[in-house]
């Protein structure tokens, strides 16, 4: 399996509505349930009125198209980390899954991942 590590730091925010949101964010994850509004972006594109923010995180994702019949990957993923004890944040598209990772301990989930026999490569590199 390869991951491709994403350059940028990333906050989680819960927010009151969605007029803050900037969609042209490279990445901008954002859920909406009965109970909360959440959004997963750069820090730099997080919005300052947030209800709650967490930022300093890295993040990374399974390299190409997942098809929906494929099981197991996260699951690979954040079993290898929770065996570590680092927590996780995990967003899925339509094609593939992102998990985020605290930044101080970014480098041990990636040491972790490796040793595992997960490629870490830089985004948008084969």
């Amino acid at each position: 399996m390869i991951i491709e590590v994403l350059p940028q730091a990333f906050t989680i925010c819960k927010l009151a509505d969605e007029t803050p949101v900037d969609l042209s964010a490279p990445y901008c994850f954002v859920a909406k349930t009965d109970a909360e509004l959440s959004l997963v972006c750069p820090t730099s594109y997080a919005p300052a009125g947030t209800l709650a923010r967490e930022d300093g995180w890295r993040a990374f994702r399974v390299a190409g198209v997942l098809p929906f019949s494929l099981t197991g990957v996260l699951s690979r993923l954040t079993g290898v980390l929770a065996a570590k004890g680092v927590p996780v944040f995990a967003v899925s598209t339509f094609e593939t899954d992102y998990v985020l990772v605290k930044q101080e301990r970014w480098q041990e989930a990636l040491a972790a991942l490796e040793s595992d026999g997960i490629r870490a490569l830089a985004a948008g590199h084969g």
